[in-house]
């Protein structure tokens, strides 16, 4: 089957799909100063990675807090770089209007943002660029997104504002076992080739729906580090369908999971697919609007019930994000 980016498929279930991607930064301050401020994500949430509460835990967004739409950042102040290699995230790419791409260049080149020329990459234009910490992203330029909703309160004008994820680049040594477990269990389908690239997609599901993955066999491993994405969540509508991917996932792909956690936005299990990269499967429900009204989300510190009565403490230690 050929795929151009462009296209349609229909018959798909309405979560398939990424629910968000989380990594490793630097300082919060710049972190936020730079997803808010320079590519004009809604802070969706401000509160603590739950292991290290001492961390805060940022998500960003379009303005609802949509799954497919959500990146999250560990922001450590003092985070070593890390260093791309196999058994990671290579790339992570958001959806723009296909006429958007000169704007985002322009801008690009005014904010001092490295980025690279615009390229083809099956059939769509794709402008690559680095955050500052090096973490590799890219735009997307899609046809008829200019009638999809965008967060109109940041510094980007609708008209060209990122809408959710394109999809994420996986980079392995071999592709056999996870393109069978993007099947099998999470809804794409192999869909085309270029090179050393195999395009993954779900049939009619405009956010988060694309997985590439890059065979580079015998290439160096990675080292987890500032700029580098932690792990890549799936979508599950419920906990009964997560249970049932756990289910298969055990059973026809001999994978070991993490018994469910509760993230207060989400409940999720993870496990390290078959290339080396930590998944994560997380539950539509309850979202963001849980603990706060959509129209103030992400204005104050968000706490879990445990850590409640430790915030003067935890306030104390978090930086100041201006």
């Amino acid at each position: 089957m050929s795929f151009d980016g462009n296209h349609s498929f229909g018959g798909n279930r309405s979560t398939d799909g990424i629910h968000h991607v989380t990594a490793i930064s630097g300082p919060a301050r710049r972190n936020l100063a730079f997803y808010s401020g320079v590519l004009g994500l809604r802070l969706v949430k401000k509160t603590v990675n739950f292991d290290d509460p001492g961390t805060y835990h940022l998500y960003f967004g379009d303005g609802a807090g949509t799954p497919g739409t959500i990146l999250t950042f560990f922001p450590w102040e003092q985070a070593a770089p890390g260093r791309l290699g196999v058994g990671q995230t290579q790339e992570t790419a958001f959806r723009v209007p296909e006429g958007s791409l000169g704007w985002w260049t322009h801008r690009f080149v005014d904010k001092g943002v490295p980025h690279e020329t615009i390229e083809k990459r099956f059939g769509e234009s794709v402008l690559a660029f680095r955050d500052p910490d090096g973490m590799r992203l890219a735009l997307a330029g899609v046809r008829g997104l200019e009638a999809e909703p965008a967060w109109e309160g940041g510094d980007v004008p609708a008209a060209h504002a990122i809408r959710g994820f394109h999809g994420v680049s996986l980079l392995i040594d071999k592709g056999e076992a996870t393109g069978a477990i993007l099947t099998d269990v999470f809804g794409f389908e192999r869909v085309a080739a270029e090179g050393s690239v195999t395009r993954y997609a779900v049939r009619g599901n405009p956010l988060g729906g694309i997985i590439d993955i890059r065979v580079a066999g015998g290439f160096l491993k990675g080292r987890e580090g500032a700029g580098s994405v932690h792990h890549v969540a799936f979508r599950a509508a419920d906990d009964a369908a997560q249970q049932a991917m756990v289910e298969r996932l055990t059973t026809q792909h001999g994978q070991r999971l993490t018994e469910q956690r509760d993230r207060n936005y989400f409940r999720s299990v993870y496990f390290r697919e078959p290339g080396g990269v930590l998944f994560e499967i997380a539950t539509d429900a309850p979202g963001f609007a849980v603990d706060e009204p959509t129209e103030r989300l992400g204005e104050e510190l968000k706490l879990p019930a445990g850590l409640e009565p430790m915030r003067a403490r935890i306030e104390a230690v978090l930086p100041d994000l201006g």
